[in-house]
């Protein structure tokens, strides 16, 4: 029996349209736990390479949305967000809104050919990587590219968006 191929994604129909490179990798997907923690145990990639993928919007003002690409194993700072925005204030979108503004679900939200355009802003330890691994739009598959190539085809602006970790400001961490 020959092996079968996921379908491709719209994400990588786009790729494909840019003539960017790309790798498709598959895993098995828990509902349970859809972290990208989780997603780069599964491809044995380091998390700080697999990169997710958050939809926020401004809290005050126009009903403006924003992309927020980040590596796995980091958290979203919404105040530099906000910042590299230029808005008052961002917060996490409510999870109800994903989908209907998106076109994915929770666990395979892409910037690449998403339902609605939103402007994309990706934390800037991408370029640190020779690849990235990004969702293809569906829960269970992710797109191996170069950092350059997803830039180019999401427009995504480069921005300092992640949390100091104790690690990084060298402060002791008590258990």
């Amino acid at each position: 029996m020959k092996p079968t191929r996921p379908a491709k994604t719209n994400a990588a129909r786009l790729l494909d349209s840019l003539g960017i490179a790309y790798e498709v990798q598959t895993y098995e997907v828990n509902p349970d736990d859809l972290s990208a923690i989780s997603v780069a145990r599964k491809l044995g990639m380091p998390a700080e390479q697999v990169f997710k993928t958050l939809l926020t919007r401004a809290a005050t003002g126009a009903a403006a949305h924003f992309f927020a690409v980040i590596p796995g194993d980091a958290e979203l700072d919404l105040k530099k967000l906000a910042h590299a925005a230029d808005v008052k204030k961002v917060e996490l979108a409510s999870l109800k809104d994903v989908e209907p503004l998106t076109g994915y679900v929770r666990g395979g939200v892409t910037v690449m050919a998403a339902r609605t355009p939103f402007p994309a802003f990706a934390d800037e330890t991408i370029e640190l990587h020779d690849a990235i691994s990004v969702s293809a739009g569906q829960r269970g598959t992710q797109l191996v590219l170069a950092p350059a190539d997803y830039l180019r085809a999401t427009g995504a602006t480069l921005a300092d968006l992640t949390k100091a970790t104790p690690a990084a400001t060298g402060a002791e961490v008590h258990a």
